[in-house]
């Protein structure tokens, strides 16, 4: 399983950010040019991270489209869960981690290759001791609303 090259990009992740605060963790993402596996995957990248917000930016690309020739509802969500969880993940300290236990999204504008490249910004509504929650606005190339979500984020210790 040690063979697998995105579990060993994982667990070296965990051990260069272990003591880090989740803020520190997201600013060190971003000074390294680095990202994770699943966001290598989807071609997205954290842009800019502060305390409770962050934005994210990805090149839609055919290979995410669903057979109606769209971008597939599941890669716009995954866009919006990524960044909604880094903002709350900027709020916890050292030692913690996080997982989405609830996501609702709205579609209100139709997202594909023509929309250019897609500016996702999500802001940390409530830190709680235990849970988080969050809303997201995944927005096109020329700055029109596609997709807005909400999320809520189980704290747990490393």
């Amino acid at each position: 399983m040690e063979d697998n090259p995105f579990l060993k990009a994982a667990l070296e992740a965990q051990k260069r950010y272990k003591n880090r605060t989740g803020l520190e963790t997201l600013k060190a993402v971003i000074a390294e040019g680095r990202t994770y596996p699943f966001g290598e995957l989807l071609k997205m990248k954290l842009v800019a991270v502060g305390d409770g917000f962050a934005d994210m930016e990805a090149q839609p690309s055919y290979e995410f489209y669903n057979p109606a020739m769209r971008l597939h509802g599941g890669y716009l969500a995954s866009l919006l869960d990524s960044a909604m969880g880094s903002a709350v993940v900027s709020k916890l300290p050292a030692g913690q981690g996080l997982g989405t236990v609830q996501l609702s999204v709205n579609y209100v504008r139709k997202v594909d290759v023509e929309s250019g490249l897609l500016h996702v910004h999500a802001t940390a509504l409530h830190s709680g001791r235990t849970m988080l929650t969050a809303e997201g606005q995944l927005k096109d190339a020329k700055g029109r609303l596609c997709v807005h979500a909400t999320g809520t984020f189980l704290v747990y210790p490393k």
